[in-house]
């Protein structure tokens, strides 16, 4: 398969490294540095782009592989207000896209254990739910994009909650999220259902950087030769 890298800091030198060690082919890797090279010709000759950039240049990113006929996969976060006009894009333009906040095929577990936790525990006042993600310091965003899906995940399988809040909250209605940022930690997320008696909680912790960018092969080599918009779910085949 040959690969298209739209973004090449930690995150696409992991992807680069495995890709190889799996026999795949890089043949274009966009940074600022060579934007000139992010064009429709040579991302033409590519079968998958993978994008990790950041919020800002995301839409556009995405965008320009679509344009390319070229299936786009992305993990940059931070830019889902824009959510349903990159959908109708896509759609427009009969193109392929793969999102997902977290490739991490144990996080994709984890997302379903959240939920299912979420189901049991609604119902249950005394039981008070709250998220914290800790992540290194040169994350941009916070919440992290995994945090808002568990905190969203939350949301809709609990009636009490309505939405999430960055940092304490003395709101019940409320879901709080609570980020730190700490060297070098690549990425860990827990939800804690706290009463006055006893606690409850789920924790996913990333040793490094490679779960990623061996979610983020799968979702590639899922998504090429396919049409339409999809997610981890897909390539993971949970139902």
């Amino acid at each position: 398969m040959k690969l298209a890298l739209i973004g090449y800091g930690k995150m696409g030198k992991a992807i680069e490294e495995l890709a190889l060690q799996n026999g795949h082919e890089i043949i274009l890797k966009i940074t600022s540095q060579n934007l000139n090279d992010f064009n429709l010709q040579k991302l033409k000759l590519a079968d998958v782009a993978i994008e990790f950039t950041n919020p800002h240049s995301a839409i556009a990113n995405i965008k320009t592989c679509i344009d390319a006929g070229l299936p786009v996969v992305s993990g940059s976060t931070g830019w889902l207000e824009q959510w349903d006009d990159i959908i109708q894009y896509c759609n427009v333009n009969n193109g392929s896209f793969l999102y997902a906040s977290n490739f991490s095929i144990g996080v994709n577990l984890f997302f379903e254990l959240n939920k299912q936790l979420a189901r049991l525990m609604n119902n249950r006042p005394q039981y008070n739910v709250a998220i914290e993600e800790i992540h290194h310091t040169q994350k941009k965003d916070a919440p992290s994009g995994t945090a808002i899906t568990i905190a969203e995940d939350i949301i809709e399988n609990t009636t009490g909650k309505e939405k999430w809040i960055l940092g304490p909250t003395e709101n019940t209605t409320a879901l709080s999220i609570h980020s730190k940022r700490i060297d070098p930690a690549p990425g860990t997320h827990i939800v804690t259902y706290a009463s006055p008696v006893d606690s409850i909680e789920i924790k996913h912790t990333a040793h490094n950087r490679m779960g990623f960018a061996n979610g983020a092969i799968l979702a590639a080599e899922f998504l090429k030769d396919k049409k339409g918009i999809f997610g981890m779910k897909d390539v993971l085949n949970i139902c």
